[in-house]
């Protein structure tokens, strides 16, 4: 007789297969203890990205973080490749909070560049716990919570917007700023920006790429740009790959800029150095 079919299966035995096919696509036996194994055993490192200030003042105030896993001799995955896994687990709350205590720890040593930006999952903005533990993390190391800025993603605010609203409030209160990320990819209106009360507004790399060829791109930045100075927002373009971009972006008045063509993504040490440390 031959093998049963997955579709044969019923319901749990349908999972139970799900479960050890994707143990197998992932190469892990036990993908969840794996990544409890990455954050205990602190085998993320941390990256930074500089955004650049187009307007004079500091070159690089500030720089995203962004977050690799450490795998088999000694290669870096990028965080497409484990980002998945850690939600599917429900552990991007943990992930979070590993990269609020490495970077609150890193800047308690100096930094080069002032402020650091740390994206926000949409789970840990469902944690009411979050915003407290970021606090207490600060306080503990004896960091200016100025020093931080926390980015949540454009979708989270359309669809989360009540959650993105409390946590931007509450790390607000605390002295932290807050950013959108990938604005304009999706939305529609601009009402939920006077909502949420942020501080800066990356616009979607594809309305970017795009300016120098096409209206409807340059419509919508230059509409995003009059919103922004309306409404007190600090607009960054994001995806920045060619000097042509980011000649318009400084003509147009874009005050930051970030991106591959401006500088790659450099492991956290190397780039933010010490406070004494020259302008990289």
């Amino acid at each position: 007789m031959a093998n049963d079919t997955p579709s044969d299966k019923d319901p749990g035995e349908q999972a139970q297969f799900l479960d050890e096919m994707g143990h197998q696509l992932l190469g892990w036996a036990d993908p969840k203890a794996r990544l409890y194994e990455a954050l205990s055993a602190n085998e993320l490192v941390l990256y930074c990205q500089p955004v650049l200030d187009l307007q004079g003042g500091a070159r690089f105030p500030m720089a995203e973080v962004l977050v690799r896993l450490r795998e088999e001799e000694a290669a870096l995955l990028p965080p497409g490749e484990f980002f998945p896994v850690f939600e599917h687990y429900h552990m991007l709350a943990d992930l979070d909070r590993w990269v609020v205590t490495h970077v609150v720890a890193r800047l308690a040593q100096g930094s080069r560049i002032p402020r650091l930006i740390i994206n926000v999952s949409s789970q840990s903005l469902e944690d009411a716990g979050f915003a407290k533990f970021i606090s207490d993390a600060l306080v503990a190391a004896a960091v200016p919570a100025t020093n931080l800025v926390f980015e949540i993603d454009e979708s989270d605010v359309l669809y989360r917007l009540e959650h993105a609203v409390r946590f931007a409030a509450a790390v607000k209160a605390i002295g932290c700023a807050v950013s959108i990320d990938g604005f304009g990819g999706r939305a529609v209106s601009f009402a939920p920006l006077k909502v949420l009360r942020s501080d800066f507004l990356k616009v979607d790399g594809a309305i970017v790429r795009n300016i120098l060829r096409s209206a409807v791109a340059l419509s919508k930045l230059t509409a995003i740009l009059r919103v922004g100075e309306t409404i007190g927002l600090s607009i960054v373009a994001e995806c920045v790959e060619d000097h042509d971009v980011l000649v318009r972006l400084r003509a147009l008045g874009v005050r930051y800029a970030q991106g591959f063509g401006i500088y790659e993504p450099r492991p956290m040490d190397a780039l933010l150095g010490t406070q004494a440390a020259a302008q990289p």
